[in-house]
């Protein structure tokens, strides 16, 4: 008997250009400042992704729209293996979409929330790990700007990977980044200096100590600094100006020289490159080749018995979220039957007009196999987080 085969047909257009119709909705794990992130797989290939989508109207309020646009410029000129890489970016009416890589490792700040302990080695290797990925941004004139816990997630075998670049720039030969961006807790002296006037702006060496920050952070579960989000300039000035950095003694001597160096308040002073990084004693035995080509074993391996996330993210989109995924293609359709008068009526109309004009769409599977990245799958993985997690959420096709 031949197989039997179903006369079904997809609930999108296969040839077409990728949009939301051609992922299914698996559940929620998170949310930032200006998006939410869900699981998905793409119904085609099967292969799993991270979708963030931002509301347009949201992002029009909160003047968030240029972030958006800019992070999409930036990520479709990106691909490294300790980045989070973006495969797509569509948009409909609502929401503009990114779809990249999955890591169902968790970020570093929820397990830092969980008591994670790490040692040295483990943190030795997230700073092979991470200097590779500032190395590369450098070469490609990227400044981060946002590097701490949250943003740094881990994959199923305990390799760090450096996400949101919602307020990443772009610098210029000669020129220096002037705005106040980042978290304060994380973010370099100058960047404080250049807002209030002392130094002119700032370079890529901010993001070398945002990393010295997380990895004091991580070894010890404190910051160096106790600098808070509701500092201001002159608390903070206060505060680098009285404050020293201690180093427990039980740390090695390689250790806290890297991360002193990293955590100059001088940026001539401070370790800012990847060629300075590799010439200290601490990593004297390292195998860079093997770093950047994902060979080392992590010694910190996360839990595979649960998602590593705050499952609340999941009961907000079911019950408290006013636009929620499954409910997306009846507002369409609503949308859609708007008369021409209304929407010239509507103030918000022109600059979603604007959006839709200069949101670029991208599809990585489009590009020459050279330089295409591999979907990872995670689809076993993901399979065995669930059953003992919230009940699977498939929103998609629910109309």
């Amino acid at each position: 008997m031949g197989a039997i085969q179903s006369n079904r047909k997809p609930s999108y257009d296969v040839n077409g250009e990728v949009n939301f119709d051609h992922f299914q909705i698996l559940r929620a794990i998170g949310k930032g400042a200006f998006g939410k992130v869900c699981i998905v797989q793409k119904k085609d290939t099967k292969a799993m992704y991270a979708m963030k989508y931002m509301n347009k109207s949201a992002c029009i309020k909160k003047d968030a729209v240029r972030n958006v646009l800019r992070e999409l410029e930036i990520l479709k000129s990106l691909e490294h293996p300790f980045l989070v890489n973006l495969w797509f970016a569509f948009q409909d009416e609502e929401d503009m979409f990114m779809v990249v890589d999955l890591l169902l490792g968790g970020d570093m700040r929820y397990h830092l929330q969980q008591v994670t302990k790490f040692d040295e080695s483990r943190v030795k290797l997230y700073l092979c790990e991470l200097g590779s990925a500032l190395g590369y941004l450098r070469f490609k004139r990227v400044i981060h700007r946002d590097l701490k816990p949250d943003n740094l997630l881990l994959d199923e075998k305990g390799h760090v990977h450096l996400t949101d670049f919602n307020i990443a720039t772009i610098l210029e030969e000669g020129k220096l980044a002037t705005s106040m961006s980042g978290t304060k807790p994380y973010m370099a002296p100058e960047v404080f200096a250049s807002a209030s006037d002392e130094v002119k702006g700032y370079s890529f060496g901010v993001d070398w100590w945002s990393l010295g920050v997380c990895m004091y952070e991580i070894l010890r579960s404190k910051r160096p600094y106790e600098i808070l989000a509701s500092s201001n300039l002159s608390d903070v000035r206060q505060i680098f100006a009285s404050q020293s950095v201690h180093y427990p003694t039980t740390w090695s001597r390689d250790m806290i020289r890297v991360l002193h160096r990293l955590l100059q308040r001088d940026p001539k002073k401070r370790l800012n490159s990847l060629e300075l990084l590799k010439q200290e004693s601490l990593m004297a035995d390292v195998d860079w080749e093997a770093v950047e080509s994902v060979n080392v074993q992590p010694g910190f391996i996360p839990p595979k018995d649960h998602l590593n996330c705050d499952p609340t993210y999941e009961l907000e989109e079911m019950i408290i979220e006013a636009k929620p995924l499954h409910k997306k293609k009846k507002r369409l359709k609503k949308l859609s039957s708007r008369t021409e008068i209304e929407e010239q009526m509507d103030p918000v109309q022109v600059c979603l007009e604007e959006i839709k004009r200069d949101f670029q769409i991208y599809n990585r599977e489009k590009l020459p196999s050279q330089r295409r990245l591999t979907a990872p799958d995670c689809s076993s993985s993901l399979n065995e987080k669930t059953e003992q997690a919230i009940p699977e959420m498939v929103l998609t096709d629910v109309t």
